[in-house]
Order: C-alpha cells, then structure tokens, then sequence
C-alpha cells in the first residue's frame, strides 16, 4: 500500500507533468516550490517507461505516422485512466477527436461506433490490461482494421498481448500504467520518441522473447528540462522577467517556449490578452506574428523553390515579374530582395492614401477585400493603387542594408508567378498542413474563433477597432491580410515545430521539406553589408548590442516581429526559442526593447544551459 507521503508524492509529479504540458504555472506545488526535484523523479520514470515499452505489428512502418496532411485520426479509448493526458499529447502533433468507448456498450453499440468513426482514415485505440480479453472490443479493432489505419496501444502487464494474436494493427505496448506512461506512448506513434526495445519475454505464440520494431526520433517531443541537462530550478528566471514585462506594461501577456536538443522543455503563459486581466494567455493562444511572416511563409518558400531549381537568386524582378520590366526595379536580383539591399524604401503609404470611394462598411461584388470588421475595401485597390506604388517608388540605396518591407511584398509577386498558387495557400500545403502545424496561417478567423486569438492595437485612427484576428500591419491588412512580410498568425508550438525543421536541415518528421544545404546557405551570414542572411535575420558580430542576446552564438539566425515577437534558432546550442507577445495592445510600446525582456530571456536559457543539470 502507498504510504500518505508516497500518495502526495505522486500526485504531486503529477501535477508537475500536467503542468508541463498545459503550460499551468503552479504556485502551489512541490513542481513550483522546487521543479528539479520533482523532474527528476519524472525523469525516472520515464527511464523505466522507456525500458518497458515495445512496438509490434509494425511490419509495414505505420509508427510513426507520417503523411499528417492525408490523415483525419481519432483516439478511442474505453476505461483507460490516463486518456486525457493520451490526447492531449496526441494533438501536440497533429488535429484528433477523441471518442469516449465507454457510451457505446454491447456489439450494437460497438457498430455505432465504428459509424461515428467513418470520417476518420485513422483510428488510435487505448486500452487497459483488463480490456484485452474483451472479445467485442478485439473484433471492433479488426473490423476497423480491413478499412482504415488502427494503432492499438496497451498499458499494463505483458500477459495481457496474449489475447491479442489475431490482431494485426500496429500494437504500442507499455508495462506501467501512470500519466506520464500515457503521454509516452503518445508520442512514441508520432516519432516524438523512439521505441529501443523488443519484448524481454514470450507471451505467446506471436509475441515471443525479441519480437518488435525499433524506431528513431522524428518529431519534437515533450518533456522536462533535466531530460535535456538542464536543472529546471535554473529556467525559473523566466518567470521573473516574464511578470517585469507584464508589471511595466511592456505587454499585457506573453508564452515563452525553449526546444532544446529537439526536445520541448518550456513552454508557458504568462498574463491575459489584455490588460482588463479577463481572459489569460495559453499557450495554445495564436498570436499576429508580423516580420516573423518574412522567414516563416515567404522565405520557406524562396528556399523550396530555389531548391528544387525553380527560383534563381540572381535571376531579377524583370525576369519574373513582367510588369517590373519597365520600371527602375527590373534589374534587381532576388538575393538582394532577400538581403534588404535591393535600395527600397521601408514601404508605401497605406490608410492615408485611402479615400471615402475606396472602402464600405459593407461587403459586396464592388468591395470584396475585406480589411476588418465593417471596412471592405474596393476591388482591385491593390492593382490600381498599392501595387503601381510599389513599382514606381524610389531605388535609393542600392548595395546598402536598409530594411524594407517592399522586398517581400516584391517576394510573394516573385514566388507567385512562379508557383501559380498564392502565397498562403502554398506555404500551408507544402509546409504548415504537412508538418502537423494546427494553427499556423493567414486569416485566422476563418478557422478560429477571436477567444483563441491574442489582440493587437486597437485602432482608433484608422480601422476604428480592436485588431482581433486582423493583421496589424497595415499594408498587409490593405492587402487583405496575406502579405509576404507580415500577415501569418500561429501558436507557440506551431513556429516550434517549423524551426525544428530547418534546425534538422529541412527533415521533419522522416519527411524532407528543404535540402540541408539550401537550409544552411540561406541561414548563414550571407553579405558583408549587414549581419543578415538571405531572409533571415542573424547574431550581430557588435558585441556592445548584444542581439538578439548577449549570451547567443555567431551561429543564430531567426527573426523578430513588431507586434513583440521573435523566434532564434542556434544550431550551436540545438536551441529553438519562440517568445510571443502583443506589445502594442493597447497602443503601440517600446517597453519590451527598452527592457530587453527578449534578449533577457534567451539569456537565461542559455545560463541555465551552461549550469547543467
């Protein structure tokens, strides 16, 4: 029997594991009291999970799954305690309903259920030790097998695979029956961690000693600091620096999330969406990621097109595009559009160029661009005005790093007259849908009520509201909110699993988006006018600045955005570092730069990196 000290003990591990993946900052728990303690006996446990969990049937590699853009996945499970915490790992990966077995009982029922199921492709089943022998449920499994994909995961003691050698579906098996046994197992179908061992005996005639399949780590998995050499006591400086920002109204909230080693050991909310303090921020929230749209959409896609031969960088706006051919643009090459070299102002005049005709309150065949809420713009404002604007502005520095938002806006006409798709249709079927990003796009309000969408500024000059699910940037939102620097919205986990990608070199999830050597040259410092690469933005070699941190390597690349967000991704460390924020709600701050809070921040994980475990 648990001693009451042994019972505390283990309900508060697991809250801590809760608390790791909800992203809850625990105020009250040995987790928050003392993180490292309580990580190292989560720790422990996973080493014994690890050491008693095997894959079978995997003869045709189902695990991982891959393909996440063909797939529609349900989990099914019955009186399997730890189900929650199963799916909630689950759809770190991708999109899956859950279905509660237990409001379907008996053979009819059963059938039922397999007609809920039938707009599912694959089906995940959980199962206890005692269900096993439960003969309605092995044929509901085989049944659904001859049509779709079925994975069947086991908790509790080997002997219960005996039952299931008519099963042919991809079998997880694990021994212990804890929630962090749950979360393991559902990260092991994903690829989030390898399987490294086959059965340490026979349990019948099937599943004999050996049997099983091994795996390799394709995704991102999810865990706690002391799992990458980190003591978590170390990471509790974010939190203080974090609550500064929100204290000094440098943001009203913000989620901080850290993948070290392809490993998420960091990721929480801080705050609210505003500073009326009714609704906190969640890690799940999306966020208006501005420039970070430059690297994220726009040069993913510079470097797949390069890469796979159909974009040149030194080929010019005059090749591609044909209207540029008679203007001073016709000659300026990709790279030095990509480099912020190509001599373009920042960006044209957007709302004060705007007149009564242009805009109505109301959406029809004559104003179908919708800006915001009650503001459609006239159709084709942008062929008859933005677009000529960007063509007929000034080339004036040439040669010379000056940032501009016209070199992606130029960008996106390049990168669509080459693919014949608009951008954001094409970055979500070659990158976001593939990858199992859920969140990530432009014009997030067609998939995701405005509660899960942090707010920006709220406008009162020109759109006259509160930016919610609108971008802030408003060339973007004049160009109905896709742009090629700014317009893509997305979650904290979502940017994660992008830049481990190209962190990885272009291969995610056994799939190979980028080649490595494209990832590597557009990343790398690039000219020897600025410290940038092709796209991205890099370490300054001004070490009195400290960007993006004092503490970065030479080696970081990413980029930042001026809603008060950033991703830095250094390949020295195995590091990926994603902060968000909506600085400018209400109005427009520079709190978080003069504070520094994202450079602070990323310092401190790289201290609690250099202190070790």
């Amino acid at each position: 029997m648990l001693t009451e000290k042994k019972f505390m003990r283990k309900i508060s591990i697991y809250h801590c594991l809760a608390s790791i993946f909800a992203g809850v900052i625990l105020l009250q728990t040995a987790c928050a009291q003392n993180p490292h303690a309580a990580n190292a006996s989560i720790l422990a446990e996973e080493r014994l999970i690890e050491q008693s969990t095997v894959l079978l049937n995997n003869e045709q590699q189902f695990i991982p799954i891959q393909n996440l853009d063909q797939g529609k996945v349900a989990s099914v499970h019955f009186s399997y305690a730890f189900s929650a915490m199963f799916d909630s790992l689950l759809n770190k990966y991708t999109k899956v309903q859950s279905f509660n077995g237990n409001t379907y009982t008996g053979q009819s029922s059963l059938a039922d259920l397999t007609d809920e199921l039938k707009m599912y492709n694959t089906i995940i089943v959980s199962l206890s030790e005692t269900e096993t022998n439960n003969k309605p449920l092995i044929d509901f499994i085989n049944s659904n097998k001859k049509l779709k994909n079925v994975v069947l995961v086991v908790f509790g003691k080997g002997t219960a695979l005996a039952p299931l050698d008519a099963v042919t579906a991809p079998i997880v098996w694990t021994e212990r029956q804890t929630a962090l046994s749950a979360s393991y197992a559902a990260q092991v179908i994903f690829g989030g961690i390898a399987v490294t061992q086959k059965l340490p005996k026979g349990f019948s005639v099937k599943y004999r000693y050996g049997t099983g399949f091994l795996t390799a780590k394709t995704r991102l998995q999810y865990t706690v600091p002391e799992d990458a050499g980190i003591n978590a006591n170390n990471l509790l400086a974010i939190d203080d620096i974090a609550r500064e920002a929100i204290s000094q109204h440098a943001t009203p909230g913000c989620v901080v999330m850290v993948a070290k080693d392809g490993k998420v050991i960091f990721n929480k909310a801080y705050g609210y969406h505003t500073y009326d303090d009714l609704i906190p921020d969640n890690i799940t929230d999306i966020f208006d990621l501005a420039s970070m749209t430059k690297i994220s959409a726009t040069t993913m896609t510079a470097m797949k097109l390069t890469g796979d031969g159909k974009m040149n960088l030194d080929s010019t706006l005059g090749y591609y595009i044909a209207k540029a051919k008679a203007t001073n643009k016709s000659d300026i090459k990709v790279r030095e559009l990509l480099l912020h070299e190509a001599g373009l102002i920042p960006d044209i005049a957007t709302f004060t160029k705007i007149k009564p005709t242009d805009y109505s309150a109301d959406s029809s065949a004559a104003f179908p661009t919708k800006v915001n809420d009650n503001y459609f713009l006239r159709k084709d404002y942008f062929k008859d005005v933005m677009y000529p604007d960007m063509l007929n502005s000034p080339v004036r520095t040439r040669g010379k790093y000056v940032y501009s938002d016209l070199s992606m806006l130029f960008m996106k006409e390049v990168e669509e007259n080459i693919t014949a798709v608009p951008l954001n249709i094409y970055v979500q079927q070659q990158f976001y849908t593939p990858l199992g990003m859920q969140t990530a796009g432009f014009l997030p309000l067609y998939r995701f009520k405005k509660d899960r969408i942090i707010p920006t500024e709220n406008d009162e000059k020109d759109r006259h509201a509160l930016l919610d699910g609108y971008v802030h940037d408003p060339t973007a939102a004049l160009l109905g909110g896709v742009a090629g620097h700014a317009g893509l919205f997305a979650n904290s986990n979502d940017v994660a699993i992008l830049y481990q990608m190209v962190l990885n070199g272009g291969t995610y999830g056994g799939v190979q988006y980028l080649k490595p050597e494209i990832v590597k040259m557009f990343t790398a410092k690039y000219s020897d006018n600025s410290r940038r690469g092709l796209g991205f933005d890099r370490w300054d070699p001004n070490i009195s600045l400290g960007y993006p941190s004092k503490l970065a390597s030479p080696e970081t690349y990413g980029h930042t955005g001026y809603t008060g967000t950033c991703v830095w991704v250094d390949p020295k460390s195995n590091l990926v570092y994603i902060f968000l924020s909506n600085r400018v709600n209400p109005k427009v701050s520079d709190k978080l730069s003069q504070l520094k809070i994202r450079g602070r921040i990323q310092d401190a994980i790289y201290e609690a990196i250099a202190k070790g475990n």
